[in-house]
């Protein structure tokens, strides 16, 4: 993958992706006003920048879903996963790409 570039073909979710998706649960519920009993991730892309982007959709519900941006800092800085972006109401179908 290039530096900066989105990766093209979705992942699917992994044990790495779960824990950075419960890392923000309660800042998403926040800015949602409301709190989630499902909260799985289920795919995912990558963004190299100076760390790592996450771009993770993960299920709300039934058929509801949310679209979370993650950073990952580098090893060595030693911050926990932020919250950069999310977009709500999100249908299983819709592509995860860069917001």
């Amino acid at each position: 993958m290039l530096c900066g570039a989105v990766s093209s073909e979705p992942k699917a979710a992994t044990a790495e992706t779960q824990q950075l998706v419960q890392a923000v649960k309660a800042e998403v519920e926040e800015k949602e006003g409301k709190s989630f009993d499902v909260f799985s991730a289920v795919e995912f892309k990558t963004q190299m920048v100076a760390g790592i982007n996450y771009f993770i959709k993960v299920q709300t519900g039934n058929d509801e879903y949310i679209h979370l941006r993650i950073h990952k800092s580098l090893p060595h800085e030693n911050k926990p996963p932020k919250l950069t972006s999310y977009q709500s109401n999100k249908g299983k179908l819709e592509e995860l790409s860069y917001f």
